[in-house]
């Protein structure tokens, strides 16, 4: 089995988020205790990938994951989902969930034996209510299909029309994220506050870290004790070294 890649894009003007990004990336914006960047990078970490590109446009690259930099995901049991999608050698697999307003977001349907159907992107009408969000894992094919895209009548190139070449060849894997499970496109201001307090009524209820990538190389042993300590040592005065630190006394 091929190594997959992880790729993060976190390139774009971030323009409905002005006048803040006018200083500083969008990705580097606060979601409550963490760099927005933070949660993107940990869901593919979460996958068990440990080679991750950071880049504004795609670059051709073997199987792959892509996650955009302002996406958000949260839920019980979501790392089996990520491992189901690790496992699969060929096709795609995008990630959909239940939204109130799908004319938002690209749009996927699915026949009476929940296999889907179709993909639109934005549709005036939907056919369904599951959006696909911003998380895709592709085989080593994504590469040459990428490359013939053609812009849309927006004049962009669409995930959702390479998501649909996969559809059409039967190549296409919908994994629902149901009840229980958390998306938050962090794009607007509004969606940034709301995604910054649903982190912190959690992490204050639990005790615990949203997508913090310290502790998943650590349990994960991409990283030792010794490194996890010299990473928690220079954050000791504040929470988050704090809660670092308690993960080796943990451990120990």
């Amino acid at each position: 089995m091929t190594k997959r890649k992880g790729i993060i894009l976190a390139g774009g003007s971030g323009t409905r988020l002005y006048p803040v990004t006018k200083a500083v990336s969008k990705q580097l914006l606060p979601i409550y205790d963490k760099p927005m960047i933070y949660y993107p990078l940990s869901t593919l970490m979460l996958a068990g990938i440990r080679d991750i590109l950071i880049i504004s446009t795609p670059q051709d690259t073997p199987r792959s994951a892509l996650v955009l930099g302002d996406n958000i995901f949260y839920g019980h049991d979501f790392q089996s989902l990520l491992e189901r999608a690790m496992q699969r050698e060929s096709g795609a697999t995008v990630f959909a969930t239940h939204v109130h307003d799908p004319e938002r977001y690209g749009v996927v349907a699915f026949d009476h034996q929940g296999r889907a159907t179709s993909l639109e992107e934005k549709p005036q009408q939907p056919k369904s209510n599951y959006a696909v969000t911003g998380l895709y894992f592709y085989d080593s094919a994504v590469v040459e299909l990428a490359k013939n895209l053609k812009p849309s009548a927006r004049g962009e190139l669409e995930i959702t029309d390479l998501n649909r070449i996969y559809l059409e060849r039967d190549k296409l894997n919908v994994e629902i994220m149901g009840r229980g499970y958390a998306w938050l496109d962090t794009g607007t201001h509004e969606s940034m506050i709301e995604a910054s307090n649903f982190i912190e009524t959690i992490e204050h209820r639990q005790n615990l870290k949203v997508c913090c990538p310290e502790e998943i190389a650590y349990r994960k042993g991409f990283i030792d004790a010794s490194q996890l300590e010299r990473l928690a040592q220079p954050l000791a005065k504040n929470g988050y070294g704090q809660y670092l630190l308690r993960l080796l006394k943990e451990k120990s």
